[in-house]
C-alpha cells in the first residue's frame, strides 16, 4: 500500500490539475510527423537524376523530419557531380545527410557492361541497401523509403499516402512505357516471376486498392516501427535462401521468412519508372528509354519536372541529315507547339515551326481567291459531307512546305504535325533507316513515319532495308519524309484546283486509293511511297479520348460558313474502328 502522504499529495495534484484544465489548459501539442530516411543509391543515372531529385524536393512532407542517406559508385557518367551539387544545397533543409561517394573503380568484377548485373554487383547493392537500413535503425527512424534513381514520384503526396496505409512493407504502383511495373502478383517456387490473372487488372487500375503481393521493388516504404521488422535484411541473405542471387528477390524471401506481407497500392497515380535497359545495352540505351518515358509523361501526365538546384546542360540539336524539319502548328494552339518543341529538344532534334493555315479564319471568298476548288464528286466516305475549312487549311499548310522544298532545292525534308507522340528511340531509328535508304540507293518520294494503315496485310517489305514497306492506302499525315522529286510530283498535280483532304490526295498520287473516280482526275500517279513498319509516330489522342480535339474535322464546310461539322466518333479518327458499312463495297477498310 502507498503511504498516506503520497495519496494526499496525489489527490491534491489531481484536484489542481482538474481545476487548471477547466480554466486555463492550453491545446495539446500536435504530434510531429514520423521520421523518414530516404535512401538514394545512384549509378550511371545522370539522365534521370535531375527529375528524380526534383520529385524528392516536391514531396509534401516536412524536410526537417527527413534524413537522406546517399551513395553512388562505379559511374562512367557525371552522377556523382550531380548528386553532390544537389546535396550541397539541400543539406540545410533536411534533418541530416549522409553522403557516401565512391569514384573508383568504374566497373564491377566480371561486368560485361554498365547494364550487366554480375553477382558482384548484386552483392554490393545488397550491402548498400543494408547499410542504409542499419543507418535508419541506428537513428531510430520510423520509416525508410528506397526509391531507385529512375523512379520519378510525380505525386507529391506519395510519402504521406503510403504512411497512411499503415503497412509494414508497401510500394506505390508506378507507371512505365509498357506492362512493366514495380511489383509481381506471382512468384514461382524457385523465386522467379510468375504471370497471374491479377497482374494486368492491377497494372491498368481496373481494380483499385492496396493488395497483398509476393514482390514489390524499386520504390518501397518500410515501416520500422512494426513488429518483426528487425528480422528483415538485404544482406547477408537468409540462411535458408536458395533463390536467385538478386537484391529484390533476397529481400522478398526475407519478408516471407519473417512472415511480413508486402503490399502494392494503386489507388492513385504516384509516378513513373523507367523500363531497365537489357544487360547487353549501354548507358545511352538507358538514357533513351528515359527520354521516351519523359515524353510520354508530357502527354498523359502528370509531367516530370527537374530539380531547380541541378544545372542541366543545353541539348545539342541537329537535323538528322535532312535539309529541314518542319513542325506544322496553328498559332492559336501554343499548348501543342510548346509540348512538341520540348519533346524535340529532348530528342535533340532541330526544327522549323511553320504557322499552319488556319481554316477557321478563312471565309469562302478567301478560299476561292487562293485558287482552291473542290475535287468534282468528292464526299467524305464516312459522313457524306464535302471539305471542311479545317481540311483546306491543313492541305495548304502541307502544300506550302512542298513548294518551299522545291524552291529551296532541298534534297529531303521531314514534316511533323503538332499532335503526335514519338515511339522509343525515334531519332536513332530514323537515322538508321535513312542511312540504309541511301546505301541501297532506293528511289523514294515519300516515307511515312506516322499514318493510319488501312490495309496493313497487303504491304510488302522492301528488300535490304529493315522496317520499311511499300505503303498501301492510308489515312493521316502525322509525319513523313519527302524528297525534292516527290514534292515536285505533288505540285505538278495542281491539287489546289481539285482539292480533297491531303491524306486522301497522297494515296491517289501513289495509286493506292480505292476510288477510281477520284484517281481519274490525276493522271501521273507515280509517287514512290513507303512507310516504316512499325510506325515511329502516332497521334497523341484518338477520337473518344477525353483530350481529343481535331482542328481539321471540327470546322465549317469549305464553301458555306453556316454549316458546322463535328467528326467526334468518326471511324477515320477512332483507333481500331471498323469500316463504315456502306464503304465495304468500294474497298475501304479500317485498321483492326
Amino acid at each position: 500500500m502507498f503511504p498516506l502522504h503520497c495519496f494526499v499529495l496525489g489527490s491534491l495534484l489531481f484536484q489542481a490539475g482538474c481545476y487548471f484544465s477547466e480554466e486555463k489548459s492550453p491545446e495539446e501539442s500536435r504530434m510531429q510527423p514520423p521520421t523518414v530516411v530516404v535512401a538514394i543509391i545512384a549509378r550511371n543515372a545522370a539522365h534521370a537524376l535531375p527529375y528524380y531529385l526534383g520529385a524528392l524536393e516536391r514531396l509534401n512532407y516536412p524536410k526537417d523530419r527527413i534524413s537522406v542517406w546517399a551513395a553512388t559508385d562505379h559511374n562512367v557518367d557525371n552522377t556523382t557531380a550531380i548528386l553532390r551539387e544537389w546535396l550541397t544545397v539541400m543539406q540545410k533543409y533536411y534533418h541530416y545527410v549522409e553522403w557516401r561517394p565512391m569514384d573508383q573503380p568504374t566497373s564491377y568484377a566480371g561486368e560485361l557492361g554498365p547494364k550487366h548485373w554480375p553477382n558482384s554487383r548484386y552483392e554490393y547493392v545488397m550491402k548498400l541497401k543494408q547499410a542504409a537500413l542499419n543507418f535508419a535503425r541506428k537513428r531510430w527512424a520510423d520509416y525508410i523509403l528506397y526509391a531507385d534513381t529512375d523512379n520519378i514520384l510525380t505525386n507529391p503526396d506519395t510519402l504521406q499516402l503510403m504512411i497512411a496505409e499503415n503497412k509494414s512493407v508497401i510500394a506505390p504502383m508506378l507507371d512505365s512505357q509498357g506492362a512493366y511495373s514495380n511489383f509481381w502478383c506471382g512468384i514461382t517456387p524457385q523465386g522467379y516471376y510468375r504471370r497471374t490473372a491479377e497482374y494486368f487488372p492491377t497494372r491498368h487500375r481496373h481494380r483499385l486498392g492496396c493488395f497483398p503481393v509476393p514482390m514489390v521493388h524499386s520504390t518501397v516504404l518500410l515501416n520500422l516501427r512494426k513488429e518483426g521488422m528487425k528480422k528483415l535484411a538485404f544482406y547477408p541473405p537468409h540462411k535458408d535462401y536458395s533463390w536467385p542471387y538478386d537484391d529484390i528477390i533476397v529481400f522478398a524471401f526475407s519478408c516471407r521468412a519473417a512472415e511480413i506481407q508486402m503490399y502494392l497500392c494503386n489507388k492513385e497515380r504516384y509516378g513513373y519508372l523507367n523500363v531497365p535497359a537489357k544487360p547487353h545495352q549501354t548507358v545511352e540505351d538507358d538514357r533513351l528509354n528515359f527520354v521516351h518515358l519523359h515524353l510520354e509523361s508530357m502527354i498523359d501526365g502528370p509531367p516530370m519536372h527537374p530539380s531547380q538546384f541541378v544545372h542541366m546542360f543545353p541539348k545539342q540539336r541537329d537535323l538528322m541529315g535532312f535539309d529541314e524539319i518542319y513542325l506544322i502548328n496553328l498559332r492559336r494552339r501554343p499548348d501543342r507547339r510548346d509540348r512538341m518543341l520540348f519533346s524535340l529538344n529532348e530528342l535533340e532534334i532541330d526544327v522549323k515551326v511553320v504557322d499552319a493555315v488556319d481554316g477557321n479564319a478563312l471565309n469562302s471568298s478567301d478560299i476561292r481567291i487562293l485558287g482552291v476548288d473542290l475535287l468534282p464528286g468528292y464526299y467524305d466516305p464516312f459522313s457524306g459531307r464535302t471539305l471542311t475549312k479545317g481540311e483546306v487549311g491543313c492541305f495548304l499548310s502541307h502544300y506550302y512546305i512542298w513548294k518551299e522544298v522545291v524552291d529551296m532545292e532541298m534534297d529531303k525534308a521531314l514534316i511533323l504535325e503538332d499532335d503526335v507522340r514519338f515511339q522509343a528511340n525515334f531519332k536513332r531509328r530514323v537515322l538508321r533507316l535513312m542511312e540504309e535508304v541511301e546505301q541501297v540507293e532506293l528511289d523514294w518520294d515519300i516515307i511515312y513515319l506516322g499514318r493510319k494503315q488501312v490495309n496493313p496485310g497487303k504491304e510488302e517489305a522492301v528488300e535490304n532495308i529493315r522496317n520499311l514497306v511499300m505503303a498501301d492506302y492510308s489515312h493521316w499525315t502525322l509525319s513523313y519524309a519527302i524528297s525534292q522529286q516527290g514534292a515536285q510530283k505533288l505540285l505538278n498535280a495542281e491539287p489546289l484546283s481539285k482539292m480533297l483532304p491531303v491524306d486522301e490526295f497522297l494515296p491517289i498520287m501513289y495509286d493506292k486509293h480505292p476510288n477510281e473516280e477520284y484517281k481519274s482526275h490525276f493522271l501521273n500517279r507515280n509517287l514512290q511511297a513507303f512507310s516504316t513498319r512499325p510506325l515511329l509516330v502516332e497521334p497523341c489522342h484518338y477520337a473518344g479520348d477525353p483530350q481529343w480535339v481535331s482542328d481539321t474535322e471540327t470546322s465549317t464546310l469549305w464553301d458555306n460558313d453556316a454549316v458546322r461539322t463535328d467528326w467526334r466518333g468518326s471511324h477515320k479518327t477512332l483507333k481500331g474502328a471498323g469500316p463504315a458499312p456502306d464503304m465495304l463495297s468500294v474497298g475501304y477498310r479500317d485498321e483492326l
